[in-house]
């Protein structure tokens, strides 16, 4: 599969956009590719907004949607120049400040905008960094090798699985050598690894909070990564310094606070959320009927 995508990557933005039109007219009109979860869940996110306005976001996010696969595939060949010239990276020195104080990093972030884009932020920094990126392996081998390479395109930039990051971060550590790592916070947790609710867009929305234990164990500078797409195939990333010292903070105070933030920025221009993911077919209600909190473990009642 790579070398046919590495050679569609070759294109430029222009033509790589027009492929993008087309695919959303495929996507949207003629496969209809997951058309009742998005308008579910966009008219149950924004119950104030009439039936003009959640058509008009929809169709907005559609073209995003598409436009999010034609801009990933580009990072495979795109150049350093033209990166920069489309990237923007607001805050970083703040991280630099703490890498030069010794403290690694950790920047949450959710489905919004094109969050591939983030393995690129190591442009920012000098040598001796490294830019992570934690991920869930895909069950499709070759999908799943093909996103490895795009995450890891840059020198700086590594990809973690998920259940191997502590080990890494210790390593890096040890081995003198400082790291950021995006934590994607906004996931759709099973039921077992469910340990706190939320309001968040009008749900009531079961949340992982691991991302928070793993920052409090390493004791990491935390900051929102706040992305915007000002133009088509342009964006820029704004580190806001949540806590320097996490391990003062309460419990799941780290994840609310990422919760409201990241809300904030979907209401803004909710288009460019990953409107797809049917992240509320859980309930409280049933995760009440079903399970209990136990000693920080979730355990079935009926076992």
């Amino acid at each position: 599969m790579y070398y046919p995508i590495y050679l569609l990557s070759l294109l430029p933005f222009g033509i790589l956009y027009v492929l993008s039109d087309i695919a959303y007219i495929i996507m949207y009109y003629v496969v209809g590719y997951r058309r009742d979860i998005v308008h579910y869940n966009l008219s149950t996110s924004f119950p104030e907004k009439t039936k003009e306005e959640i058509k008009s976001i929809e169709h907005k996010f559609y073209h995003w949607l598409c436009d999010y696969f034609v801009e990933t595939i580009k990072l495979l060949s795109i150049s350093d120049k033209q990166l920069r010239r489309r990237f923007k990276l607001v805050g970083a020195e703040q991280i630099e400040e703490h890498f030069k104080a010794g403290q690694d990093c950790a920047a949450l972030l959710g489905h919004y905008c094109n969050w591939e884009w983030l393995s690129c932020t190591g442009i920012a920094f000098t040598e001796n960094r490294k830019m992570g990126l934690i991920y869930k392996p895909l069950r499709n081998q070759s999908i799943d090798k093909l996103f490895r390479r795009i995450r890891s395109s840059q020198p700086s930039s590594i990809v973690v699985p998920k259940n191997d990051i502590l080990r890494e971060l210790v390593k890096l550590r040890r081995d003198g050598v400082r790291s950021l790592f995006g934590y994607i916070a906004d996931q759709g947790p099973r039921y077992t690894n469910i340990h706190l609710w939320l309001p968040f867009l009008n749900h009531d929305t079961g949340v992982f909070t691991g991302s928070e234990r793993i920052i409090r164990k390493m004791n990491n500078a935390v900051f929102y990564a706040e992305m915007e797409r000002p133009q088509r195939g342009y964006y820029t990333v704004t580190f806001h310094l949540l806590t320097n010292d996490p391990k003062s903070m309460s419990d799941n105070e780290l994840t609310t606070r990422f919760f409201a933030l990241l809300e904030q920025t979907i209401r803004r221009q909710p288009e460019y959320y990953l409107w797809t993911h049917n992240r509320w077919k859980r309930t409280h209600e049933e995760f009440n009927r079903l399970y209990k909190i136990e000693n920080g473990k979730v355990l079935n009642i009926n076992k």
